[in-house]
């Protein structure tokens, strides 16, 4: 039983690998973009709130660090979803619908191999964190913990719309559209304490919001402005996690059966 999942799931994960080192932009633009992001827009705002402004005296450049960290999980885990499209439209998905996988096996097979390949590059961007003026130390186990977690909730969610869709241009409208306002309501320009009133209720309901104050609750010392401890939003985390990854194993039974 075990090998009739396991062995589909590590082949869809190797597959997806090569497909990721085969497509060097990919690659380039998984990292680059966050990190074009956090220098500029890093030092831009910085000039326009000042250290004593931010929680606990940080700089603008260490407050926004987490989230950059963020947006190389959501480019990474949702970029690689994208490819059950081009399965689809290739017909190679269908004949992978027809063999005796399991459908849990299929979906587990694409969510490890996204989430696997943003967790690398979320840990390499991690590594950077000491030019922000983090020093290294045990506690980034636990950053990396939440990477882990982050990624895999980010790649059921990816996998969830790439059903749906039968177009690249129209997960692209989908992710423009739904996924950059989660990442932008997640805290990375402002916390939950200084959102506006009406802004508040969707922060709470974001689980992007809940990664972010683990990673920031991982990486900082005596910052007092966290709103939820580190525990809860783990427990938050791995609850849309498995609620993602159930909705994704039933919509693929659903969608075999119709067709």
């Amino acid at each position: 039983m075990l090998d009739s999942i396991l062995l589909p799931a590590l082949s869809s994960v190797q597959r997806e690998w090569k497909r990721f080192f085969r497509q060097r932009g990919r690659v380039i633009g998984s990292l680059g973009t966050p990190l074009v992001f956090w220098v500029f827009l890093g030092t831009g705002l910085g000039a326009a709130f000042p250290s004593p402004q931010m929680p606990g005296g940080l700089g603008y450049i260490e407050y926004f660090f987490p989230g950059m960290i963020l947006l190389t999980l959501l480019f990474s885990s949702i970029f690689s979803t994208i490819s059950l499209i081009e399965d689809r439209n290739e017909g190679f998905l269908q004949g992978v619908l027809i063999s005796p996988v399991s459908r849990s096996a299929i979906v587990a097979g694409k969510i490890l191999g996204g989430s696997g390949v943003a967790v690398v590059q979320g840990l390499i961007f991690l590594a950077l964190a000491p030019l922000a003026g983090f020093s290294p130390s045990l506690s980034w186990v636990a950053t990396a913990g939440v990477i882990v977690l982050t990624s895999l909730m980010l790649s059921c969610l990816g996998y969830i719309f790439a059903w749906r869709l039968d177009s690249v241009q129209g997960f692209h409208s989908v992710m423009n559209l739904v996924l950059m306002p989660m990442w932008l309501l997640s805290g990375t320009f402002f916390g939950l304490e200084k959102a506006p009133i009406w802004i508040k209720p969707i922060m709470w309901i974001n689980p992007l919001t809940y990664s972010l104050i683990a990673i920031r609750s991982s990486l900082y010392q005596d910052y007092s402005s966290l709103m939820v401890p580190f525990g809860i939003c783990i427990l938050v985390l791995t609850l849309f996690g498995v609620s993602l990854f159930s909705l994704a194993v039933w919509m693929t039974e659903k969608g075999e059966a119709s067709r």
